[in-house]
């Protein structure tokens, strides 16, 4: 038997699909009995990659698809948030803290800071035209999941 469980989903790029997002890993996760703050963190991660890929990488276009997956191996989680839009143009810039690509929209330019500090392991690969994918992992240090 193995340790490693998974989750696929993919949703419509709107952004009332955001809190469905965040519950569905928060419910996922949940299997490890996370602390409260481990899981405000990832709810946190979630919420600001699904939001970016939504608003930056489509446009608010809800005809596109965002993609998750997640998957739980003993006490590590790891989560990947991926669309198929814009891209990019230069990751080093975009991660900055206070940058933002939409100032008019008076977004705070801090998503990829905040994902960074929340998670243990934060990363960003883009291509112009061809998406942007965030790959992040936590280790959760409840009891549980150092026994399962």
């Amino acid at each position: 038997m193995t340790s490693r469980n998974e989750l696929k989903l993919s949703f419509s790029a709107r952004s009332e699909n955001e809190a469905f997002a965040r519950i569905a890993v928060a419910a996922f996760v949940s299997q490890l009995d996370p602390t409260m703050e481990e899981l405000n963190d990832l709810k946190t991660a979630v919420s600001e990659a699904v939001t970016n890929a939504i608003i930056h990488g489509y446009d608010s276009d809800g005809t596109k698809m965002v993609e998750i997956e997640a998957s739980i191996d003993m006490d590590m989680v790891s989560i990947v948030v991926s669309d198929r839009g814009r891209g990019i143009e230069d990751v080093e810039l975009a991660r900055q803290p206070l940058y933002t690509s939409k100032p008019e929209l008076e977004r705070s330019g801090m998503g990829f800071t905040i994902m960074e500090n929340f998670m243990d392991r934060f990363e960003v690969s883009s291509s112009i035209g061809g998406g942007t994918r965030v790959d992040m992992q936590k280790r959760i240090e409840s009891k549980k999941a150092l026994y399962n």
